[in-house]
Order: structure tokens, then sequence, then C-alpha cells
């Protein structure tokens, strides 16, 4: 009697354990946003002027 009363406490923890089923977790997409930006274009804009300038002086 005592393996029948086992074996019913430990089928009913067992089917407790699964009672909502398995489901996918959703991940959200990770978003990357990537600078198009150019580093040299804060340079270029004085060497222009200075050669400008330099131009404008020797005349």
């Amino acid at each position: 009697m005592k393996k029948i009363a086992l074996a019913a406490a430990l089928s009913v923890a067992a089917t407790s354990a699964f009672a909502g089923g398995y489901s996918e977790p959703v991940m959200e997409p990770e978003i990357i946003v990537e600078d198009t930006s150019s580093s040299a274009g804060g340079i270029i804009v004085p060497i222009l002027a200075l050669i400008l300038f330099a131009a404008a002086a020797s005349n």
C-alpha cells in the first residue's frame, strides 16, 4: 500500500510540473544603428579655408 501511495504522490508531482507546457521564449531583436558620418568632414573645411586665404593673400 505504501508503494502505491508513493507512486501516486510522485505521479501527481510530476504532472503538475508539466501542466503549463513548454513555450519558446520571445526575444526582441537588437536594433543596431550605424553612424555614417565621416571623421574627415571636420578637417576638410578648415583646410580648404586656409588654402583660399593663402591664395587670396598671395595676390
